[in-house]
């Protein structure tokens, strides 16, 4: 009983120190702290003791670069300057209370993990079976506990779909030291077939401790082979009004006049004065008709029949129709000056 009371008692006076009621203090305190390629971190270790003593605090690394470090009394600050992959890996900080040591490990997981997605196809097609495929460029860590794929319709998990295999994973082309990767999933995806489709995404999520992140990359589906086709304005071409002949006038040919003969407009004889007593004189009847009715060679005491030679334009009908209307007033006219005159 005494001896349980001079343990109490020399514990408020703090003259015993266990190593449970000193620990170190770790920011950030996560036994795994991931840390992006390139990126820069923080680490700092404190102690404090509760004697007269200082307490001492340092890092120390294990098979890995440490960084750079800064010391005081009571405390370490270690930085990590735009991290490799080199670069991961485990730190210990130590601290010491006189003649007591503590100690905390803090591991450093270097990951990559950009926004870059590609797709295959560039555009799904509706009511089919198809392949798709989805690649997350220079990545790691790469296994299956980290990286993995799915396929995203709206705001939920597309269902039904069947993967086509694990993950493929294959390097990067180097640039650098540190070994990225590209991994591509692939799925067999089944018919598509509401009408109008939410949008589908391929989304890559990686899970390390005390970390998620996800990428998203759309699929576009043509809707418009689900629906009938809107008229296409680019794939019709404008009538070329440039482009037509215009109506070749050659082919219609004017009727062909020149088989109807005109009517025969010999001058026809006056009459016959028989008048015995009647005294021949010049400018008499005869000598006026003997000058119209001039010889003409007959063949069979028929006149031939006098046909236009075609000229370099065939006249039309009505063209013929006027001469011959002309030529019928103009002899009816010298008709009448040679009876008046003869008389």
């Amino acid at each position: 009983m005494e001896r349980g009371l001079v343990i109490l008692l020399a514990l408020s006076l703090g003259l015993l120190r266990p190593g449970r009621g000193q620990p170190l203090q770790v920011e950030p305190p996560e036994p795994v702290v991931p840390v992006a390629l390139g990126a820069s971190r923080q680490f700092t270790c404190r102690l404090t003791c509760a004697g007269r003593g200082a307490a001492a605090v340092q890092w120390r690394g294990l098979d890995t670069s440490l960084g750079a470090v800064q010391s005081g009394a009571g405390h370490s600050v270690l930085t990590v300057h735009n991290a490799s992959l080199s670069a991961a890996g485990t730190r210990v900080c130590v601290g010491s209370c006189g003649d007591l040591t503590f100690q905390r490990t803090v591991k450093l997981m270097v990951y990559a993990f950009p926004d870059q997605l590609t797709v295959s196809p560039a555009t799904l097609v509706p009511g089919v079976d198809q392949e798709v495929a989805c690649t997350a460029h220079k990545v790691t860590p790469v296994g299956s506990d980290a990286l993995s794929f799915s396929l995203i319709l709206g705001d939920r998990e597309l269902e039904g779909v069947q993967a086509l295999g694990s993950p493929e994973i294959e390097e990067e082309p180097q640039e650098d030291e540190d070994l990225l990767f590209h991994v591509t999933q692939r799925w067999l995806l089944p018919p598509l077939g509401t009408p109008i489709l939410p949008n589908l995404y391929c989304q890559a999520t990686m899970r390390l401790p005390g970390l998620e992140l996800s990428r998203h990359q759309a699929i576009p589906i043509l809707h418009s082979l689900t629906s009938p086709d809107p008229f296409n304005m680019t794939t019709l071409e404008a009538p070329n009004v440039t482009s037509p002949d215009p109506p070749d006038m050659t082919f219609l040919e004017p009727p062909d006049t020149i088989s109807l003969d005109p009517p025969n407009i010999t001058s026809p004889e006056p009459p016959h004065m028989t008048s015995p007593d009647a005294p021949h004189k010049q400018g008499s009847m005869w000598t006026c008709c003997s000058e119209i009715n001039q010889a003409v060679p007959t063949e069979g005491g028929m006149a031939p029949k006098s046909s236009p030679s075609p000229g370099p334009g065939q006249p039309s009908a009505a063209l013929w129709t006027g001469s011959l209307l002309l030529a019928l007033l103009l002899l009816a006219f010298l008709t009448y000056r040679l009876r008046k005159r003869c008389r």
